[in-house]
């Protein structure tokens, strides 16, 4: 039969002496420095509770924050001098929609002139005109292209075979863009700057001018692809022009030049390794900050206590 006794005798023989020839089993544990403490040993309070509950809502709270801050794509913004469209041949794509509703559409036309000596008199390439009123006014829809140079381009009667006696130019703008359409919730830019512009209580013979300055803008999304699209300010007069007969001509007039300063839109998301350090700094910072806040508590009542039975 088995003698737990001799049993016990073996391993006390078998067990290294320290001043023996023997080798100690290594103790992979030794490197541990979350060394555990028994539950015995240690003391729950009340305040502890409170500061512990507190603690982990103030870590969820501040976790939510870092998560959404995480999630959201931000979009910053930079300004630098170059030609960003380089690809584009020196052109800008124009979409030009306006409404003259006392101004017969056989009357209407574009012409567009610049300093590159590009004299075009009533441009018709992708354009529409839609009768109004019965046919009494017209709506002129366009897409045409500039050059990178300064110029203007007017909605007028020019074009027409015959001037009519008094040409009313009183219109709405619904819209003037260049470039690429960009549709992108956290970009408030003047895209459409004169989008709604209403002129029609304006004085029927009078031309208009709209002075543009163009500016350049690149959207890069986080996929590194770029649209090109522009923004524009703009100043605006009204004035009666006569020609050299003494007729009064009216026209709308756009004249615009470029920005060399062009804007540039990034999309960007936090990297996930500062979202990870983030997070390890709020949970260690927040039980950091907890424990000793309930170290001085806890301490201040021992000391407390001690007082009240006289030992201090």
């Amino acid at each position: 039969g088995w003698d737990p006794r001799g049993a016990a005798a073996h391993l006390a023989c078998s067990a290294p002496t320290p001043g023996g020839g023997g080798t100690m089993p290594f103790d992979f544990r030794r490197f541990d420095i979350y060394r555990k403490v028994p539950k015995d040993l240690t003391q729950p309070t009340y305040t502890g509770a409170i500061i512990s509950i507190c603690c982990c809502l103030f870590i969820l709270f501040l976790f939510l924050s870092e998560l959404t801050g995480f999630i959201t794509t931000e979009v910053v913004n930079e300004l630098y001098v170059d030609d960003p469209d380089k690809d584009s041949g020196g052109k800008i794509d124009v979409s030009l929609n306006i409404s003259l509703p006392n101004l017969h559409c056989e009357l209407v036309g574009l012409d567009i002139q610049d300093e590159m000596g590009r004299h075009e008199v009533g441009h018709i390439d992708n354009s529409m005109k839609i009768p109004l009123n019965n046919g009494a006014g017209c709506r002129f829809e366009g897409q045409f292209s500039i050059n990178k140079v300064p110029g203007n381009f007017h909605v007028s009667t020019h074009s027409a075979t015959a001037q009519p006696q008094n040409p009313d130019m009183t219109h709405v703008i619904h819209k003037l863009s260049f470039g690429d359409t960009l549709q992108v919730q956290n970009v408030h830019g003047a895209f459409n700057a004169l989008g709604g512009a209403d002129r029609l209580t304006s004085n029927p013979l009078a031309s208009h001018d709209y002075i543009l300055k163009i500016v350049p803008t690149v959207y890069e999304d986080k996929s590194g692809k770029q649209r090109y699209s522009y923004q524009y300010t703009v100043a605006n007069k009204e004035y009666v022009a006569y020609s050299h007969t003494g007729r009064i001509i009216p026209a709308i007039w756009f004249r615009y030049d470029l920005s060399p300063i062009t804007v540039k839109y990034t999309e960007r998301r936090q990297p996930l390794y500062r979202f990870i350090t983030t997070i390890c700094a709020i949970i260690g910072g927040t039980f950091t900050v907890a424990g000793i806040l309930d170290s001085c508590i806890f301490t201040a009542s021992e000391a407390w206590k001690k007082i009240q039975l006289g030992k201090m």
